[in-house]
């Protein structure tokens, strides 16, 4: 079942003729440098913005009904224009959002751990660092456990240990039914998390597919080969090579042996000549 479905949208100079749907369950990344339209993408699908052509449903209604009480209880979001109470403190911040969909205060504490943030819970928001406060803003984001969360660069603030801990959140919401929507430029992210990921480029879709579908239709057709004398190798795959690599095997010199397989870092890079930014 689809719960995203996009034909065709564009916004006026950010996006042409994107068209993509989202499976119930699914991590779907969006792939792209800064300014590629990523986070516009976002704004039209949760009715923030209006689109100039084509159309998008969400929950098979139209992208703009998202603004209804209703359909706001079961997503959550995390953009640039997320906001917090800035002389408040965490745990007041939290307790808004949990007064506004009717939670049990224990969801207070399920959400900070979450992120991470038990024990700066009394902390004032506008004493905390970005990365804090980007947890802070995710934590507003999954209180009420949404169907469908749309995460804009999630963890661009955030340090390698607090990052691998949100990773290990969003599985486990994810294996407990909600469906992801990720926008992101970091390439390693998207690889962990995501069961299909699309590439934007200057507003248009580039790839979609799995990671590993995208990897095996841009791998080169070749073998790389180190030996234990240090000397190494990239040879096609063919019936010569093979019997070079069988002749090093069963004299024992062979150190490394692998495929040539591209990271979505390459793909980027092959299909659109820019580096990730």
């Amino acid at each position: 079942m689809a719960v995203i479905q996009v034909e065709h949208i564009g916004k006026r100079d950010v996006l042409s003729d994107v068209s993509f749907s989202i499976h119930k369950g699914e991590i779907f990344g969006f792939l792209g440098p800064s300014g590629s339209g990523k986070t516009t993408l976002i704004k039209l699908l949760t009715a923030q913005l209006n689109p100039t052509s084509g159309q998008a449903s969400v929950f098979n209604g139209p992208s703009e009904m998202m603004h209804q009480s209703a359909q706001k209880m079961r997503f959550g979001i995390l953009t640039d224009n997320s906001g917090l109470y800035e002389r408040l403190t965490i745990e007041e911040n939290l307790n808004l959002y949990r007064q506004l969909y009717d939670l049990p205060e224990s969801s207070m504490d399920t959400v900070l751990h979450f992120v991470n943030l038990s024990g700066e819970r009394k902390k004032k928001v506008n004493l905390l660092s970005k990365g804090m406060r980007q947890r802070v803003l995710l934590a507003c984001a999954i209180i009420h456990e949404p169907e469908l969360l749309f995460l804009d660069e999630p963890t661009s603030a955030l340090d390698p240990i607090n990052t691998v801990h949100i990773y290990k959140g969003l599985r486990s919401l994810n294996e407990n039914g909600t469906t992801i929507f990720l926008t992101t430029h970091d390439m390693a992210e998207a690889e962990l998390l995501c069961n299909r990921v699309a590439i934007l480029y200057q507003g248009q879709i580039q790839a979609i597919g799995t990671p590993k579908e995208l990897k095996k239709q841009h791998r080169d057709n070749a073998v790389c080969v180190e030996l234990i004398n240090g000397e190494a190798y990239e040879l096609p795959i063919n019936e010569e090579a093979a019997d070079k690599i069988a002749h090093w095997m069963k004299s024992g010199l062979i150190d490394r042996l692998e495929t040539k397989e591209p990271t979505l870092g390459d793909i980027f890079i092959k299909m659109t000549g820019s580096e990730l930014l």
